[in-house]
């Protein structure tokens, strides 16, 4: 599958779940919580040190299920970006743009969603090949800053991660971003194995769109 068949799946889901958790079980299980809640897309971060471990297991269970989308967050160079695409990972997403990174997603054809935040960083991450990117940290700015964005870069598409929840989502999702990523509120209740909350409340994000 291409980088931009993932672009399309992410801009038709809309929803992305960025899965922290201690180890491998705590990721597993909070991811097969969203899923199971219809947030299909994962975002499994390298701050778990179990991530390639996670990614594997995700992609084996759900090897049947076209929708189920399962990529690598937290990335922050090249080699972890191999080792997450080598362990099934669609998509890379950095806190940052990475040249590097960038260059080595390419060649394995596996999409990049770099973080960004001024106009000069994403038009880097554009003329890097980047289809989308991530627009970090969303709490620092307003829904407002999309259009700002897209005025003079009206080809960008835009995911925003960061202070993200079940309050503001809809006023992100109606400025123009083509998907939001969630993952404060799932990691708290993940860390509580509470599981059955989080599919509860993906569920309820999942009402929104």
């Amino acid at each position: 599958m291409s980088k931009s068949d993932t672009v399309i799946q992410l801009k038709q889901q809309k929803l992305v779940a960025v899965i922290r958790g201690e180890n491998s079980a705590e990721g597993i299980n909070a991811s097969n919580a969203c899923i199971k809640g219809g947030i299909k897309a994962i975002e499994v971060a390298y701050t778990n040190p179990e991530a390639s471990d996670i990614i594997k297991v995700l992609n084996q269970t759900y090897k049947h299920d076209t929708d189920v989308i399962i990529g690598a967050g937290t990335v922050l160079d090249a080699t972890t970006a191999r080792l997450a695409i080598l362990s099934g990972a669609r998509y890379i997403v950095s806190p940052s743009f990475h040249q590097e990174t960038a260059l080595m997603c390419h060649l394995y054809n596996v999409l990049y969603i770099p973080g960004c935040f001024t106009l000069t960083e994403i038009t880097t991450a554009l003329e890097s090949g980047c289809e989308i990117i991530k627009l970090f940290p969303g709490n620092a700015i307003s829904p407002s800053y999309v259009s700002a964005i897209k005025a003079p870069i009206p080809q960008v598409s835009i995911m925003v991660t960061g202070g993200v929840n079940l309050q503001n989502a809809t006023d992100w999702l109606n400025a123009g971003v083509d998907a939001i990523g969630i993952g404060g509120e799932f990691n708290k209740l993940a860390a509580k194995q509470d599981f059955e909350a989080i599919t509860t409340l993906a569920q309820d994000y999942r009402h929104l769109v």
